[in-house]
């Protein structure tokens, strides 16, 4: 089967969980057989990004903001553009705040939704002659539900079903400014029904986005993320130091400052001396004053030389980190549809402290691999933190359930294979409807 995965990058400036979870899959479809080219769009996927061969970044990060926030950029000649789409400009354009925040992109959103119908339309010609010239898909994936506007030209000119990935689209669609939310919310409903079926990564998301986008329950599959296990080095709790993981984007949202604040109570409790904090996941151009004013709440506390800011957050360097601890939060403010991270602690024997939020329930409930806490703040993260640390033999067990839980349910090959039953259903479809 040939498929065309849609991603939009991050640039590897910070831990992007999607562009993660779409890289993953791809991997994983191509192990299974199947020929799969990754599309990415605004920015690189990763900073190592090694097989994109000659697959161009589409909707170039730097030349879609000019066109979307100065007119005059629209009639720039073509050699411009290419020069804005260059690997050094991309690269510059992932270190600063862009695109990574919904306030200020309420209007590139909406265009991008209009679809053949907004100010990216030559750019959507573009790509979707591109991606019909070169690749003769089977079937075209798209990485989420801000793209739907996407799938219209995409069912007319590559005549294949469309499948969209939803996740955490009600976090970026929530953050904008009132007057935008409805509107993008009922353009999203309307560019639904261009979309043959919808992939979500958790069940507890499936309903979410199935009242939200007013779909029909049928054509939604829930279809957990997952990792390949084998790529992950079990390390019993037991065998590493007591230390406390965090990974992800070090920001607000995230809630890297209440890990910060229930490490300090933590520290302040006796029998925890040795206990250190390991943070790693990069950041934005927006972040900096907020990482700068941890520091110095960190400093002021005496910790500087109990936190470790660990730089690496990708390939071996990702794994080091693993090395590094032994229990694993990412406390969220809001939730999230599942959060990539997760599995990935759990396959390296790390057990995941969660908030009772968002879809964070279900995957410990699932793995068994974990602990929730309610609610979502310092004190009770710190007590939640002191209590598993002090069981040294449920700790341990805990990390074993993790990867036991990884390997029966998180397992990227069985997804995998669940996603091709999702596609070759839509490609029969398809040819039943034309006949």
């Amino acid at each position: 089967m040939n498929i065309v995965q849609i991603i939009p990058g991050s640039g590897g400036s910070f831990y992007c969980g999607n562009c993660l979870r779409d890289s993953k899959f791809v991997e994983a479809l191509r192990k299974e057989g199947h020929n799969v080219v990754k599309v990415p769009m605004y920015l690189p996927l990763f900073s190592d990004e090694h097989d994109l061969g000659d697959t161009p970044v589409f909707y170039g990060a730097v030349s879609i903001y000019l066109k979307q926030l100065y007119p005059i950029f629209q009639k720039a000649p073509k050699w411009f553009d290419r020069l804005l789409n260059t690997k050094p400009m991309l690269k510059l354009a992932a270190s600063m705040a862009g695109s990574t925040n919904a306030k200020g992109l309420e209007e590139m959103t909406v265009s991008m939704l209009l679809g053949e119908e907004g100010k990216q339309k030559e750019e959507l010609e573009r790509m979707v002659d591109w991606i019909v010239e070169n690749l003769q898909p089977d079937v075209i994936h798209i990485s989420n539900a801000l793209l739907l506007g996407l799938a219209r030209r995409i069912r007319e000119k590559a005549g294949v079903p469309v499948v969209c990935s939803l996740q955490d689209e009600d976090v970026w669609v929530d953050a904008m400014k009132p007057g935008f939310q409805d509107q993008v919310w009922k353009l999203m409903q309307e560019k639904a029904k261009d979309v043959d079926s919808f992939i979500a990564v958790s069940h507890y998301f499936a309903k979410v986005m199935t009242e939200r986008l007013s779909l029909p329950p049928e054509k939604v599959y829930p279809v957990y993320l997952g990792v390949d296990p084998s790529e992950y080095e079990y390390i019993p709790p037991m065998d590493k130091p007591r230390n406390i993981g965090y990974i992800s984007r070090l920001c607000h949202e995230n809630g890297f400052d209440i890990v910060v604040d229930a490490f300090i109570l933590l520290k302040r409790k006796p029998g925890f001396e040795d206990v250190k904090l390991v943070a790693t996941g990069g950041s934005t151009g927006v972040d900096v004053k907020y990482i700068r004013m941890l520091k110095r709440r960190i400093e002021r506390e005496g910790l500087s030389h109990e936190v470790d800011f660990h730089e690496e957050f990708e390939g071996a360097g990702r794994h080091a980190f693993m090395r590094k601890v032994a229990v694993g939060t990412v406390p969220v403010r809001n939730g999230e549809a599942f959060g990539m991270y997760l599995p990935e602690l759990m396959a390296s024997g790390i057990p995941i402290v969660q908030p009772a939020l968002g879809a964070f329930p279900e995957i410990v409930e699932k793995s068994g691999g974990g602990r929730i806490y309610t609610p979502n703040d310092p004190a009770t993260l710190a007590d939640t933190w002191a209590a598993l640390l002090s069981d040294r033999e449920g700790l341990q067990q805990l990390g074993l359930q993790a990867r036991k839980g990884v390997e029966q349910y998180f397992n990227i090959h069985d997804h995998a294979n669940e996603m091709i039953g999702v596609y070759r259903q839509m490609i029969e479809k398809k040819i039943q409807y034309a006949s």
